[in-house]
Parts: C-alpha cells; structure tokens; sequence
C-alpha cells in the first residue's frame, strides 16, 4: 500500500466491510465487486498521485479537494458531487473551535474521504464496520459520517454553556476576581464555530433540497434530523455570544461604577478640604498684620473655627444628597 491511504474498503452491503491489502487490489477494483470506501490523508504525495491516478476528478477538481483552506458547502462534479464538512478538533491540546477538515468525493459506486488531522467520528464508523453493524450503502455512510460529526459538537457545546453559567455566578461575587482572559476565549471559540456551523447547515440543506443518485430518500430523512440538531447548536452558539456579550457589558459596567463612586468620594473630600486650604494657606502668608499673631489662644480659636467650617460644609452637602 501506499504512504497516505488509511483504509481501502468494500461494502458488504450487510452492515461490514471487507479490507482492500494491498495497491493492486484497489487498482483493480470494479464497481461489481461493491461499493468502494477509500479513505486517504491527503498531505501525502503519494496519496494526491492516487487520485490523479484514478481519474475520478479533473485537476482543478482536485486543487478544491486538497486545498489548505475549505469551508463546508457542496460542489456538482464531473462523476459526481464533492462535500466539504467540518467537525470539532477533539485531539489531544487542540482547541474544538479550531475545526477539522474532512472533504469527500461521492458517486454511485465510490466514496473517497480525505482529511490532515485524525477525526473521531471516522473511528466510530469503522468500528460499526468491524461489529456488522455499520452503513450498508454509500447514502447510508455518508449520512452516518455527517450525524457523527454532529453529534460530537454537543459535548463542545455544553461546555461553553457551563463554563457561561460560572461567570454569571462570578458577577454576583463582586469580592472574587473575574477571569476577563478565560471570557475573551470562550467568546473566540464560539465565534469559531459559527463560522463552520452555518456554512455546514447550509451545504446539508443544499443536499438534502437536490436529487443525488447516491442518496436514497429514506436516508433524507436521517439528513434532516442531523441538520435540524446543527441549527440547534447554531442557535446555542448566538445565545452563548450574546450571554458572553451581556456579562462582558456588566463587568465593564461595574468597574465603571466603581471608579465613579471613588471618583466621586474624592471630589467630596477636596470640596470639604477647598475652604480650609485656602484660610490655611492665606493665614500662612508671610507678612505683616496677619491677626491673632499676639494671642495665646488665636490657634485654639482658628482650629475650631476651620471645624465648624468643615461641619457646617458636611451638612450642605447633606441636606444637598451629596453624601
């Protein structure tokens, strides 16, 4: 076999699938034999030379299918239709909303898969394969794999739906300092999945509208539930960043009280301190006839006289609401 083929595989029509050894063997495969799965990782030459090989699609055809970039959507071919779908990076130290990429190309007869990163959601159906339990048709294996990918975005969800309601606690604890950094990222993650999210809802409505030979009407309805649960995490993902949104608003909102209230207590306290600066300051004017330079008790008398001043300023300002 060669570098970049990660499965070769005939349906049996039964739910299993019998294993292609080796590169002669899928050379010659003919589409009597059953339905071809070809599963490939296509930052491998030798696997983008397999594809050239089996003229299954023109070069510009393939440019699209191993392109670094893709977004989800789906694309009428010359021997068939390419889809391009999207599902959460659950790889170890990866981030979920930095989304992995699986591109196919589908007909009739043959299935090519191709992908950079590991998905989990391949895995699953290979080990459906090994039980007799997996897709007995193309329809049902591509339907299969977009459910699978689905339904792996849940628990990615969830968690930022938890992770929301622990900040919503934390603005009622004003004494607890608010994880700002870990709110800009889970808003950086929401938003990453949306752009993925939407552009894939789309390509499986697009699918389900059009009349593929491939797909059979019975497996539109499977298409259908997968694509209502994605509008769902859609929806979750709008309410997750406007949530992010409102709690970022009110901590913005509470320092800014914050530092009005202190502001304020500030502006206060010089209002109280204006006058008695300014007598303090005119009585330590270094010149002659200042009063009360003769008396023993002049100090004693200015001292009370600056707090009355100060108490009587208290009480305007109270009677004002000031204080």
């Amino acid at each position: 076999m060669f570098n970049g083929l990660l499965h070769a595989l005939i349906l049996d029509e039964q739910g299993g699938a019998r294993t292609i050894d080796n590169s002669a063997d899928l050379h010659n495969w003919q589409p009597e034999q059953g339905k071809l799965w070809v599963h490939l990782d296509y930052s491998q030459s030798e696997a983008i030379d397999w594809l050239q090989n089996s003229e299954l699609l023109t070069d510009y055809e393939l440019a699209s299918l191993t392109a670094d970039e893709t977004r989800p959507r789906i694309t009428k071919v010359t021997n068939g239709c390419m889809l391009f779908l999207r599902g959460v990076n659950l790889n170890p130290a990866q981030s979920p909303e930095d989304m992995v990429s699986i591109r196919l190309f589908i007909n009739e007869n043959v299935v090519v898969t191709t992908r950079k990163r590991r998905l989990l959601s391949v895995q699953d159906i290979l080990a459906a394969l090994e039980e007799k339990t997996g897709p007995v048709s193309i329809s049902e294996l591509v339907c299969q794999l977009t459910q699978n990918l689905t339904s792996r975005m849940q628990g990615v969800i969830d968690g930022l739906d938890d992770t929301l309601d622990i900040f919503e606690d934390e603005i009622d604890e004003p004494t607890k300092r608010f994880d700002n950094q870990g709110l800009s990222q889970l808003r950086r993650q929401s938003i990453g999945l949306k752009r993925y999210l939407r552009p894939q809802k789309e390509a499986l409505s697009t699918l389900m509208a059009n009349k593929y030979s491939w797909l059979s009407e019975n497996d539109k309805a499977k298409l259908n539930e997968t694509t209502n649960l994605l509008i769902r995490f859609i929806e979750e993902l709008d309410s997750s960043i406007e949530r992010a949104q409102i709690i970022q608003q009110t901590i913005t909102n509470q320092v800014s009280e914050q530092l009005n209230q202190r502001m304020y207590v500030m502006s206060v306290v010089a209002a109280l301190f204006l006058p008695l600066g300014f007598l303090t300051g005119l009585l330590g004017v270094n010149v002659g006839g200042i009063p009360g330079t003769e008396s023993p008790y002049a100090f004693s008398f200015f001292v009370i006289f600056l707090v009355v001043i100060t108490g009587a300023i208290g009480v305007y300002f109270k009677n004002k609401k000031w204080l």
